[in-house]
C-alpha cells in the first residue's frame, strides 16, 4: 500500500455525535480530542510522516459563548496531554494560525509544546488553531508587501515558491490527501493554497468514531486515484 506522506484532516462531527448519544456537545469535543491521540499513533505506525488537523477555525468564534469557553478549556487540557504524548511518541508539534486572539496562558503552553518537541524525530503533527486559510493568505500577503516596501523583496522575483515561504505551513510539504469526517463535502476555509493538488476523501463517519480501519480505507481510496498533479496524461490526453 502506497502511504501518503502528508494527510490533512477536518475533524468534523463531534457535536452531532454527542447529540446522537444524548450527551452535550462538549462531551463530543472531549472524545474527539482523545481520538486525535489515537489516530496520531496509528498514522505513524502506518508510515505517515505528516498529519495536520483542523482543530479550531477563525469562524468558530461565532459559536455560542458557552461552547467557545468549553473549547478553550478543552484546549488548555489538551496542551498538557499533547506535551506528554509528544514526549512519549517522539512527535514534533507545530501550531499554525493566528495566535494573537488566544489567552496568554494558552499561547504560553503552545510555545512550550512547540519548543520542547522541535527536535523530535517521529510524526510531524500540526494543529491548525484559530486558523482560516483566507486569513493565512492575507497575513502572508501583508508580510510580503512589507518586505517589498523595505527593499527585501523585488516584485519581479515573487513566484509561487516565494509566496509559499510566507505561509504558516512553509516548513511542510503540501498534503497528499485530505480527509473530512461526518458527511460534509466542503473545505471550510482549510488549507486552500496547500490543497491545490490533493486528493479528497469524505466519509459519513463522525470524528470520534474514526478508527485505524477508517484511516486505512481512506488510504486505499487514495491508492485507487490517478495521481497526476494536474499534468496532462500522455496516453489519453485527459486533463
Amino acid at each position: 500500500m502506497n502511504v501518503p506522506q502528508h494527510i490533512a484532516i477536518i475533524l468534523d462531527g463531534n457535536g452531532r455525535w454527542a447529540k446522537s448519544k444524548g450527551m452535550p456537545r462538549n462531551y463530543g469535543h472531549a472524545q474527539g480530542s482523545k481520538n486525535v491521540e489515537r489516530i496520531c499513533e496509528e498514522a505513524w505506525r502506518l508510515g505517515i510522516k505528516y498529519l495536520t488537523v483542523y482543530a479550531f477555525s477563525t469562524e468558530n468564534w461565532n459559536r455560542p459563548q458557552s461552547e467557545v469557553d468549553a473549547l478553550m478549556t478543552l484546549l488548555r487540557n489538551y496542551m498538557k496531554t499533547c506535551l506528554k504524548t509528544a514526549e512519549k511518541n517522539d512527535m514534533k508539534i507545530r501550531v499554525i494560525g493566528d495566535m494573537e486572539p488566544l489567552d496568554e496562558d494558552i499561547k504560553k503552553r503552545i510555545r512550550e509544546l512547540v519548543e520542547s518537541s522541535k527536535n523530535n524525530q517521529g510524526l510531524n503533527f500540526t494543529i491548525a488553531l484559530n486558523y482560516g486559510s483566507r486569513d493565512e493568505i492575507v497575513r502572508a500577503a501583508r508580510a510580503m508587501a512589507q518586505d517589498c516596501a523595505d527593499g527585501k523583496v523585488k516584485s519581479e522575483d515573487i513566484d509561487e515558491k516565494m509566496f509559499t515561504s510566507y505561509l504558516d505551513t512553509c516548513e511542510l510539504p503540501d498534503p497528499d490527501l485530505l480527509i473530512r469526517t461526518s458527511g460534509e463535502q466542503r473545505l471550510s476555509n482549510y488549507l486552500l493554497w496547500q490543497l491545490a493538488y490533493s486528493e479528497f476523501y469524505f466519509t459519513d463517519v463522525p470524528w470520534p468514531d474514526f478508527t485505524k480501519e477508517e484511516l486505512v480505507r481512506a488510504i486505499e481510496q487514495y491508492n485507487n486515484r490517478d495521481r497526476r498533479y494536474g499534468k496532462i496524461k500522455e496516453e489519453s490526453g485527459d486533463v
